[in-house]
């Protein structure tokens, strides 16, 4: 996509010649417009002020200068005050963050204490006028309650595992309310997913509320597509949203002063907190996280030079009561995947399989895991629900899932097959286990091992038991080249060449086992 070019700033030469074609040349607005390169709306807007000034032809009346021309185009409108004495800026600044206050407003409840004073647009100048020498890079107004911005800072802190004998570097999360400025700082041991969600819930637990918007960064972690107008959040960190009812909105990439209010707070932080623990030998994050805690109160309690009142005054006098309520319950992190059910109507997840209703076979699935559950969607419904087992490996099953030709199988195990396995004799014993062993999930080879095991009652057991010897020996590991085997009578005969058997294996019991 091409870049789109900057806006043609316009200059008093532009608007000359704009009233020079209008009226000397007699050129619409839309070919003015199109002559210089400028947009319809701006060159009516000239062409009206022009009038308001009494320019209506050209050449002009009188020659102006650029000066001139532009104190008579854009002279300042409104009175100058009779009461001369200057507003509390200070205070008005700080009440304009006020949910629900404006600039109206206050100039009204101004007007009414100082009935002689400024005019609506002299204040308006002068408010803005104290705004920009607080801050000459002023370019948001934040309204109480309206944002919480949150970035890690570029410094880490070094911390020492005395049982591995390295040091581990530590990320430092900051967070800050944009009209108060209040703060909140936490360690951790990365910048990863569930390290991000958990530094984004412990500052709203620390500010005791929800903000109506949360500007980050696009870190990887929490941000799957970075787009300006419609990113892509992780599934994740967009639970996360809906359950402090929140809206996330990251910053494009490059672009510090979408977050300029973080962005100072993470140079405070490393100024005052980092700079101070530089000489101070950690061992632990808590011992780390316990220090930081120490000098954040200061931070906080501390004055703002150019405000007079410091973040924790500010917050307790305009924000706190701004943020929404936190939730009843703090959220629980949990991880999404997308997944396809296969064909044995389980999915892997983790290493672990767990069932869903076979009529899902070759669907594409999401779940999502907590440290505790493991949940499977479709088409945004629960279709199952699992307890998650903590050790990796293994399958978790529910009846109800199997299709009924399937659900006899429900009470086998595989040491149960093996007993009866056993039974016939220890070849047929190994090789039943064979089947299950080599599938990836047992219970894929249980149809095939009650398979082998039946053939016990179309054929005397001393058969069935010299034809697993003789599969096991030319390694045809299956139901169906035991059953040849028998319906041909090669049990007995021997291979001309037999065929290298499989080599040695722990989880292979061996004949001795079976005697």
């Amino acid at each position: 996509m091409p870049r789109r070019k900057a806006a043609k700033r316009t200059t008093m030469k532009d608007i000359e010649a704009i009233l020079r074609l209008t009226h000397a040349e007699k050129l619409s607005v839309r070919e003015v417009a199109e002559r210089l390169r400028i947009s319809r709306t701006s060159v009516s807007t000239y062409l009206l002020r022009a009038r308001e000034a009494g320019i209506v032809g050209w050449p002009m009346p009188e020659p102006f200068d650029d000066a001139t021309l532009e104190a008579i185009l854009f002279k300042r409108m409104g009175r100058p005050p009779r009461d001369l004495s200057e507003p509390d800026w200070a205070a008005l600044s700080r009440e304009l963050k006020r949910k629900g206050v404006t600039r109206t407003l206050l100039w009204q409840e101004y007007r009414a204490a100082h009935p002689n004073g400024y005019g609506y647009t002299w204040f308006c100048a002068g408010l803005s006028a104290f705004e920009n020498r607080r801050a000459p890079s002023y370019r948001n107004r934040f309204e109480a309650g309206g944002v919480m911005q949150t970035d890690y800072a570029g410094q880490t802190v070094p911390i020492f595992d005395p049982d591995k004998g390295e040091f581990r570097e530590a990320q430092i999360f900051v967070a800050v309310l944009g009209a108060s400025s209040y703060t909140f700082v936490h360690a951790s041991f990365s910048q990863a997913l569930p390290d991000w969600i958990e530094g984004q819930c412990r500052a709203l637990a620390f500010f005791g509320g929800v903000p109506r918007s949360i500007v980050c960064d696009n870190l990887k972690a929490g941000v799957a597509k970075p787009l300006w107008f419609e990113p892509t959040l992780n599934a994740t960190f967009a639970a996360m949203a809906e359950h402090y009812n929140t809206t996330i909105l990251p910053t494009r990439v490059r672009k510090p002063r979408d977050k300029a209010k973080v962005e100072g707070a993470v140079l405070i932080v490393e100024r005052w907190i980092l700079a101070r623990l530089r000489n101070r030998r950690f061992f632990s994050l808590s011992e780390l996280n316990l220090a930081i805690r120490e000098l954040l109160e200061d931070l906080n309690d501390r004055p703002m030079r150019h405000v007079g009142q410091s973040r924790r005054q500010l917050f307790e006098a305009i924000e706190r009561e701004a943020l929404s309520p936190l939730p009843s319950a703090p959220f629980e992190y949990a991880e999404w995947k997308t997944a396809k059910v296969h064909p044995d109507y389980h999915v892997d997840v983790e290493r672990t399989v767990y069932s869903v209703p076979h009529g899902l076979i070759g669907q594409q699935v999401h779940v999502r895991l907590t440290h505790r559950v493991v949940e499977i969607f479709h088409n945004h419904k629960r279709v199952a629900s699992h307890v998650r087992r903590s050790a990796r490996s293994g399958h978790v099953t529910v009846n109800e899932h199997m299709p009924s030709s399937h659900r006899r199988y429900a009470g086998t195990t595989p040491e149960s097959l093996m007993r009866q396995a056993a039974k016939i004799g220890a070849n047929t014993a190994i090789l039943v286990e064979r089947l299950m062993r080599d599938r990836p999930h047992p219970e894929q080879g249980y149809r095939s091992a009650m398979g082998v095991i039946s053939l016990a009652r179309r054929f005397d057991k001393s058969r069935l038991e010299a034809a697993c010897e003789r599969a096991l020996t030319i390694n045809a590991i299956s139901y169906s080249s035991v059953n040849a085997i028998l319906k041909s009578g090669l049990e007995k005969a021997k291979p001309a060449e037999p065929v290298r058997p499989a080599p040695p294996h722990g989880n292979i019991r061996g004949n001795s086992y079976y005697q």
